[in-house]
Order: C-alpha cells, then structure tokens, then sequence
C-alpha cells in the first residue's frame, strides 16, 4: 500500500525543483496534483537547459521529470482575473495550496494566504522559501547553492585550504530535494492535524533552515565551542583509523567506520591477511589502538594499496566492521541493495522514452513507490477546465482571451 496520499488533491504554483519535488513525493503516494503553470513559459525548469547551469537531454528532461512526475498540468494566466477566479475554483477543491512565490508575487498575484483561505478557509498553505518567511530578506530568491549549501556553513564544512576554492553542491538539486522531503513530511504532518481538529494550517520551509537542520550536529558543536566549523587539515592523523578511507590498488576507496575500534581490530587484521596485528601490543586494545592510530593508519593505508577493489571485495566479505565501497551513481543504482529495495524505478516520457529515476525515499507496507511521468506543458488542461463545469465554448473563449494555454 504505498497510496498513503490517495483522496488528496494538492494545488501547486511553483518552479524549479525545491517545491514542486515536494508535491512529486505526494503524487508518488497517490495524491492527485495540479500543476499551475505560467501562461506562456510554463515551469522555468523546462527552459533550464538555457541558462547554462546543467545538462540536459532533449529527449529525457530528466531533472524537470524529478521534480513533477505523477502530476497534471495546466497553464493559466493568474495576472489576470479569471485566471485567478479559476485558481480560486481549484482552490475549494483542494486540500493543500503549495507555492513557492516570494511574498511580494503571492499579493500581486492574490494568492496569498488569506486570498486562498477567502475560497476555502480549511485548506493547508504551505509556503517554500529560500530564507524564511520573516527577516529582512524574506522578500528575496534564491537556489540551494546559495540559501542551503553556502549560507548555512555547508559549504565552508567541506572547504579545505588547499582546494584554493569553495566546493559547489555535489549535484543538481541536491538541497533542493532534501528540502522538498522535508516540505512533503510537513504537508502530511498538517494533513494529520486537521483530519484531528479541523484544523488547517500553515507551513513553512525555508532552504536555509533546511540546511541548518543538515548540519545541525556540527552547528550545535560549533555555538558550543563558539568555534566555526571546518573540515580537520588533509593531513592531520585520525584518532581512529578505523573511521576513514583508504585507497586500493586501482585507485578505487573503501570507506570505513567502525567506531568500536578495539571490537574491529582483530576481524580486520584478519581480512586483510595480517593476524599477527591482533596481538600486537600496540593495538591490544581500544585505548592501545588509539594511543599508536597513526601507525595503525599507515599498517591500513599499505594494506590497502596492495590490492584491487575486486580484490577486497572478496576479502571483506566476512568481515563484521561496518565498511562500504565509495560508489559512482551509476554504481549506487546498481548496487544490489538498491535493487532490491526498489530505490530507482523505470518511467517513460510522454513520447516513450525510457529513463530511470530515484524512488521516494519513504516506503509503506515495505513497496517502493513507482513514480509517474511529468506532465507536458499544460497537458491536461482542458481536462482540470471540463472537471470544473466548464463547458467547450467556455474553454475555448478563455483560451481565445490567453487565460488558459
């Protein structure tokens, strides 16, 4: 049973990935969304190819499927007032309004929270921002590179002195669809609160605040330190050689992390043939092997280098530490608990083009959730008008009138 959402509409006025990523997760469990797309451009995710900013394939636009799989689109023009007055006929029929407008565009528009809840005073309004819905640059937009990765510390957490640079994201979207998890717990959160009281609230969630929970360890260790937080130099010794990364023959990395390193260090002695270690005084124990890490560490990094992946792989095996291989993505989706668990999922574009995506991170009743295929712009249109009431002289006079595409 992975239609959790079943039975709820969610009307949605967003771009890009951060909110609409949120309400793809809603659709993936069964809610119906309609996507409200500008009149003209529809969703600036499906010119992003233009700008420069990532790669994108003109038969799969995989980033824009992402983020709207599962939805229905429609293309109305909300500067003007029909086009508001049926944003408003949509509204009553919704249980959740979502936007990420900033708040001057939500009055311009007429479409923040008291224009909504003026059509249905019960609806939930979740608002997704860049810094917050206060403060003095609330009124101002932003991306996840900028309000989650730098403005938080994340950034500077990963920046190292001899990089000469600061780290960019690691992937497109990638605090954007942290966020958009947490928009989507939000959206069920309310969901459940006013199926109790009746109730029908309003949430906010910003990247900034987003990032700040991210880091929220290393944050919490900072204010106490009053210390800013920082990467430890490249070449300062671990305190446990048993937490960190070591390069095989091929060039490839092993990552572990075993933190009870006096538990560890007799199994992995043994897995990398050299048993001898295990009663090596050095190491006898937890506080020995702490005392001596940096020669434990230069015994693993040697070890390490002498063979392949493949190699320790095989020899791994067995062990009982925790330890993992650091995996490409194309790895990472192939990788057999991946597989098994069904976290990357098969879709089709609207023209039959087959392509993969990541499943919502969340399963119910132990069944991944199998995503849809995003909307084309305005694809369903005419359908969302005709379930409105309007009849095919209307429609066709809005569409004569550039109300709806």
């Amino acid at each position: 049973m992975t239609a959790i959402a079943a039975g709820v509409r969610v009307l949605e006025v967003a771009e890009h990935t951060f909110v609409p990523a949120a309400s793809a997760l809603l659709a993936d469990w069964g809610a119906d969304v309609i996507k409200v797309e500008h009149i003209e451009r529809g969703d600036a995710m499906r010119g992003l190819a233009s700008t420069g900013t990532a790669m994108v394939p003109k038969d799969v636009h995989v980033l824009l499927e992402h983020s709207n799989r599962g939805k229905r689109s429609i293309a109305l023009d909300l500067t003007s007032a029909d086009g508001r007055d049926l944003l408003a006929r949509l509204a009553v029929q919704a249980d959740i309004f979502l936007t990420n407008k900033l708040p001057g565009v939500r009055r311009k528009l007429k479409i923040d929270v008291d224009d909504i809840r003026a059509h249905n005073p019960s609806i939930i309004y979740v608002r997704g921002t860049g810094q917050g819905e206060r403060g003095p640059d609330a009124d101002k937009g932003s991306y996840d590179s900028l309000a989650f990765w730098a403005r938080t510390g994340i950034a500077a957490g990963v920046t190292r002195p001899e990089y000469g640079h600061v780290p960019g994201p690691p992937a497109p979207g990638f605090g954007d669809s942290i966020g958009a998890m947490t928009i989507a717990g939000g959206m069920l959160g309310a969901l459940f609160h006013r199926e109790r009281t009746g109730e029908g609230t309003v949430v906010d969630v910003s990247l900034l605040g987003t990032g700040l929970w991210a880091i929220g360890q290393a944050l919490g260790l900072s204010l106490l330190l009053e210390t800013p937080w920082a990467p430890p130099p490249a070449e300062a010794t671990r305190a446990n050689p048993l937490v960190a990364n070591y390069l095989t023959k091929d060039g490839r990395w092993i990552a572990l992390c075993c933190l009870q390193a006096g538990q560890y260090w007799a199994p992995l002695a043994n897995a990398i043939g050299q048993p001898d270690l295990a009663t090596d005084a050095r190491f006898a124990d937890h506080a020995s092997l702490m005392a001596n890490c940096a020669a434990a560490g230069e015994i693993l990094r040697d070890a390490f280098a002498e063979r392949s992946l493949d190699e320790w792989r095989i020899a791994l095996e067995e062990f009982v530490g925790q330890w993992t291989v650091v995996q490409h993505t194309l790895e990472a989706a192939a990788d057999p608990q991946s597989v098994a668990n069904g976290y990357v999922q098969p879709c089709e574009t609207a023209a039959g083009v087959p392509f993969q995506l990541a499943a919502a991170p969340v399963q119910f009743d132990e069944q991944a959730a199998v995503p849809g295929r995003a909307p084309e712009f305005n694809e369903h249109g005419d359908e969302i008008l005709g379930e409105l009431g309007l009849d095919w002289d209307t429609i066709v006079d809005l569409k004569v009138r550039g109300v709806v595409a």
